[in-house]
């Protein structure tokens, strides 16, 4: 039964593809491909009908089930950095930007209008078939409405307001409407998920034996619009429907001390935490391959002998830095390594050697600047662990911090590894952690990674979450706060730490919040520690207008941040490109095919 949803995806897909076309000709316009039936055939037949239904949920899987390179959006937060060999395509991290760029313009205009293009059809459409009751209909139709909205959501925020069709588009002349604003936008996404959510025939959530989990509900409709409240600042509106959101039967998942981390595991994807997920299988196309953008070389090999894991994307060092103590206190390298900040980021690697190095491994760290002075023979691993012994439980969770163990499968078992550096070989016996790039050392992904033999091909089964229960909360917190009630935010803060195991706030000296202003800096901490990965942190830098400070922040070397090692050397640097970089251009197409298109300032 796992998946329903995309059981008739392959279908569905042929038939999805007679009826969107692809505004200003980014996606073919062939209305009428071979090998699909008429669009006249599917509104003709019932069955053929509802398998639109999963032809519109199927984009979807655009972003994350076929290229692990394409740029997923916690890389483009403070969070996370995408190594070295794949940073030529993201031009909006290195000021040379462009109406023409893939990654920087035209891949989520065509992505995401492809997917508001078929949710059109079926809402048009749908209500005219015959052979299917006004009830499940009235159903489909809102579950079509939602996955319009979030897309528009996405538009709206990467280009600041964006043409808003709710027609069939069948032709280039079709698809030539201005853009609406943005707070335009926002009003239409209201009133279309406010349909949602009076839909009666639209339940409030779906059981984890539901044939029909996976599809949208009410609960994931009122989080929408809470989020979309938010950016309107209409916080009491967006703090009623959070609250509404738990009516519906959402929850945390608490059972046991490393539920955070469990919550990520097949066992547990339909919890009642999961508001909105990508439903994932084992089956290309269909599989998330985040275990393999995130992972490391000592995952289960596929059929050419070969590792799964790439490290694709890497941690940046200050977002570890910025997770607090266990009691809640800030965390200070000083603290462990008494002289540590005063230092220069080339000489602190000699704190992260492994113990008794040899005399090429000396030749070498000096080479790059360490201070071997500070080195310790037989103890210099156990000095650096003491720096994540007694951290906020979430960091060990979500990252592979150094000389912590990983469970690998690359022999065909579960065996232990270790981040250890240098690097000198993952064979049986010394079994050290292995990357893309060992000749260096930085902070790689746990959270979405297989454990042992969990996952053995490119395609994982485990569901990705879009909306979760925890993200409710958080913005529930910042709306309350925003309300000045701190009180109220505090109480469904601590829901979010009590969970993970970190002090609540208000419980010492460390946690007490001191104004509204405080209290909404820890709100964005917070959010950043419990959602990595999630993509869902660069909208909310967007939002909170941080992203330029946390992103393109210059150390006291005068480096501009990049991809770093984890004592801070940068591999690469970005470059900030300027005010228009807050939002992406228009692409250049769009431009030249549609009249009425306006370029956003500062990309003409």
């Amino acid at each position: 039964m796992k998946k329903m949803i995309i059981k008739n995806m392959m279908a569905a897909a042929s038939v999805a593809l007679v009826m969107s076309g692809s505004l200003t000709a980014c996606v073919d316009l062939d209305l009428s491909p071979n090998n699909a039936p008429s669009e006249g055939n599917v509104w003709n037949s019932a069955s053929m009908a509802e398998q639109t239904i999963a032809g519109v949920y199927n984009r979807l899987y655009e972003d994350y089930t076929a290229d692990p390179n394409k740029g997923w959006f916690d890389m483009w937060s403070s969070i996370m950095d995408i190594d070295a060999n794949w940073t030529a395509g993201y031009h909006f991290l290195h000021a040379n930007n462009t109406p023409t760029s893939d990654f920087g313009s035209e891949r989520w205009w065509k992505n995401y209008y492809s997917g508001i293009l078929r949710a059109n059809d079926v809402i048009t459409n749908l209500p005219t078939v015959a052979g299917i009751s006004e009830a499940k209909k009235s159903r489909y139709v809102s579950e079509c409405k939602f996955l319009r909205s979030w897309w528009y959501y996405r538009l709206n925020i990467l280009y600041g307001g964006v043409p808003y069709y709710t027609e069939p588009v069948k032709s280039i002349d079709g698809a030539k409407k201005a853009r609406s604003t943005q707070d335009e936008i926002w009003n239409y996404l209201i009133q279309d998920l406010t349909s949602c959510i009076d839909d009666p025939n639209l339940p409030n959530k779906y059981g984890a034996d539901s044939e029909d989990y996976g599809h949208v509900t009410k609960g994931a409709a009122y989080a929408l619009r809470g989020k979309v409240y938010m950016w309107k600042k209409e916080w009491r509106k967006a703090a009623d429907d959070f609250e509404e959101v738990s009516k519906c039967g959402y929850k945390l998942y608490t059972n046991g001390a490393d539920a955070y981390k469990q919550l990520f595991k097949a066992a547990n994807e339909r919890c009642d935490e999961i508001i909105f997920s990508l439903q994932c299988i084992n089956e290309e196309g269909f599989g998330g391959i985040k275990n393999r953008g995130y992972g490391n070389r000592c995952l289960p090999p596929d059929n050419e002998g070969k590792g799964l894991g790439w490290n694709n994307y890497v941690i940046n060092p200050q977002f570890v830095d910025s997770y607090e103590n266990k009691d809640g206190s800030p965390f200070n390298w000083d603290d462990i390594i008494p002289g540590y900040s005063a230092m220069s980021t080339n000489a602190r690697q000699v704190y992260f050697l492994r113990n008794e190095i040899n005399a090429t491994e000396r030749a070498n760290a000096e080479a790059s600047g360490a201070d071997m002075t500070q080195y310790k023979n037989s103890g210099n691993e156990e000095r650096i662990k003491a720096a994540y012994a007694n951290r906020d439980p979430r960091l060990g969770f979500s990252v592979i911090t150094p000389y912590s163990t990983f469970i690998g499968g690359i022999e065909g078992e579960a065996l232990p590894y270790v981040m250890r550096f240098p690097y000198r070989s993952r064979g049986r016996g010394t079994q050290d952690i292995e990357t893309d790039t060992n000749s260096k050392m930085y902070y790689l992904n746990r959270k979405f990674v297989g454990e042992g033999t969990e996952t053995m091909t490119y395609y994982s089964e485990i569901d990705i979450p879009f909306i979760r229960y925890a993200d409710v909360l958080l913005n529930w917190a910042e709306a309350l706060n925003e309300l000045n009630d701190i009180g109220g935010a505090v109480s469904k803060v601590n829901d979010v730490r009590n969970r993970a195991g970190v002090a609540p706030l208000n419980s010492n000296s460390y946690t007490t919040v001191n104004s509204k202003e405080d209290m909404h800096r820890r709100i964005m901490n917070e959010r950043h520690w419990e959602l990595v990965g999630e993509d869902v942190i660069y909208f909310d830098e967007i939002r909170w207008g941080t992203w330029k400070d946390l992103k393109f922040y210059t150390d006291k070397e005068g480096r501009m941040n990049g991809m770093r090692q984890v004592w801070g050397s940068p591999t690469y640097s970005y470059t900030w490109g300027g005010n228009n970089y807050w939002t992406l251009p228009i692409p250049a197409r769009e431009i030249q095919m549609n009249p009425n298109m306006e370029q956003n300032e500062g990309w003409k």
